[in-house]
């Protein structure tokens, strides 16, 4: 967490270490902490709805240990969500449709393990409620 601006109305900006380009800022030492777990909570659901992993906490040493940190003040940010552990899976696909798949997933703001996970997710949803109908 860095201070910016000098004196009132300054903000203090906080970044992730762990996840770079994530950014927000707070009024003050409070603020900037409850900020900081909602756009941490926030990137970590984008991550598990895209499929990606979400990487190991750097130890606190090796954040201090960078030289862009030091000017900083490091916190622990409680992170609160219902985000599952992504897996690595193995499938087997005709040769054209990964193809097929990334480019309608980078047109669409997904990833490929994100666009695969959101269409078996709905396919899910939609035969389910077929089941659910019918019965």
């Amino acid at each position: 967490m860095r201070r910016s601006g000098n004196g009132t109305g300054s903000d203090f900006g906080v970044s992730f270490p762990d996840f770079p380009g994530v950014v927000t800022a707070g009024t003050d030492l409070d603020d900037a902490s409850a900020m900081a777990e909602e756009a941490l909570a926030l990137h970590i659901e984008g991550l598990v709805e895209d499929g990606e992993a979400i990487p190991e906490p750097s130890s606190l040493e090796d954040v201090m240990a960078d030289a862009d940190n030091r000017d900083g003040v490091a916190i622990l940010v409680a992170v609160k969500t219902e985000a599952k552990k992504a897996v690595r899976v193995n499938i087997t696909l005709a040769e054209d449709v990964p193809s097929q798949i990334d480019a309608f997933a980078e047109a669409h703001g997904y990833t490929r393990s994100g666009f695969i996970a959101k269409a078996a997710q709905r396919i899910i949803e939609l035969e389910g409620g077929r089941k659910a109908r019918s019965a």
